[in-house]
């Protein structure tokens, strides 16, 4: 388990980095004008499905923190949901994943 963990916490580390890797050179490129990103990830029908696919992973998982950090009082769990939404899903999801078996590996 302990393998597992760790594993989960690197996950989280490259959810963070690989997407922001694409992020930053477009804010660099384009300044922080938030109309313009919405623009950028609707410009098809491709793209905007992914950002929906993306939204409703993101709720759901927020959702699902949410219920397991209140009934385990994990409550470090709950900072995954900033990761989420200020991330991505792929830091989030990984993140969490490492905060909740954080109990198990002690």
């Amino acid at each position: 388990m302990l393998r597992l963990r760790w594993l989960y916490l690197i996950l989280a580390a490259w959810g963070a980095i690989h997407p922001m890797s694409y992020f930053f050179p477009w804010l660099m490129a384009n300044g922080y004008d938030f109309v313009a990103m919405l623009n950028a990830w609707h410009v098809n029908a491709a793209t905007s499905g992914l950002v929906w696919d993306l939204t409703i992973a993101a709720i759901t998982l927020t959702l699902f923190i949410l219920v397991e950090s209140i009934t385990r009082r994990n409550w470090i769990g709950l900072a995954a949901i900033p990761a989420t939404f200020g991330i991505g899903v792929s830091c989030g999801l990984p993140l969490y994943l490492f905060l909740r078996s954080q109990r198990q590996a002690e």
